[in-house]
């Protein structure tokens, strides 16, 4: 593990990437909005939801690329919306054909609209037929280790474990399920929903993991493009903790300045 974090790079799919930070383009006010805070966050991955974005479906709308322009970002297209694998795998193929080709795609096949939880039985029969077409898939999917591990064994170039439901602000409400599923992959492991604030971001990569998605924290806070630049901060504090290893914990004090050898 590298202790420089100049040269500490995020590798999905064969590409690098020096951000940490994948943001979402749901829930702005508009594309300027939208615009700011991705370029405060420092992003270089954003996510795109094909089913409510327009990314050239509708020529007589605002293209959210007229923004977020291809030239500078990764354009991550996700199933939102889906609740059933044919769903997400035509969601996945429509993606294929407006971003000419491109296989990268974050794959979430929900079971219901109050919770937002993954439909895991449906997102494993996604998976299965979209890694047999050549997608590169970033899954979302619970903080399962054993999941986990599996969707990474199928195939998956990340796994995405959500650290609370989607858009809830909660935090890492399992965080040794996250802890367990980083120190078992050999993919990148991303927290994906429910981080609500800064600190949450941090204590995620803290934890090891090799990134962090949302929306909600940044388009949802007060001032978006503020709550951006912290969220960046956020990010790059916690892996340059994590490099650096954190003292143990310890139940009393442990003195800053012993007292032997001391001259008097």
């Amino acid at each position: 593990m590298t202790t420089n974090p100049h040269s500490d790079l995020l590798n999905i799919a064969g590409k690098t990437y020096r951000s940490r930070l994948l943001t979402g383009t749901g829930k702005f006010k508009d594309l300027e909005e939208t615009r700011l805070a991705t370029e405060a966050s420092g992003t270089e991955i954003v996510t795109v939801a094909i089913r409510r974005s327009n990314i050239g479906q509708d020529a007589s709308q605002p293209n959210l690329l007229d923004v977020l322009p291809l030239s500078r970002y990764t354009i991550l297209p996700n199933t939102a919306g889906c609740f059933n694998a044919d769903d997400a795998v035509r969601t996945c193929r429509l993606a294929r054909e407006l971003l000419d080709g491109q296989t990268l795609v974050k794959l979430e096949v929900l079971a219901d609209t109050k919770t937002l939880f993954p439909d895991v039985v449906e997102t494993i029969k996604a998976t299965e037929i979209l890694v047999r077409e050549g997608f590169h898939i970033m899954v979302y999917t619970n903080d399962d280790p054993i999941l986990a591990k599996r969707f990474e064994e199928m195939g998956c170039v990340a796994v995405m474990p959500l650290a609370a439901p989607i858009g809830s602000g909660l935090g890492i409400r399992n965080p040794y399920n996250i802890l367990t599923i980083v120190e078992n992959a050999k993919v990148p492991i991303l927290v994906d929903a429910g981080v609500g604030t800064a600190s949450d971001a941090a204590i995620a990569m803290e934890l090891g993991c090799d990134g962090v998605l949302m929306n909600t924290a940044i388009a949802g806070a007060k001032n978006p493009v503020l709550m951006a630049s912290a969220m960046r901060k956020a990010i790059e504090a916690g892996r340059e903790a994590f490099l650096a290893g954190r003292i143990p914990r310890k139940r009393f004090a442990s003195a800053s300045s012993p007292l032997d050898g001391t001259f008097f």
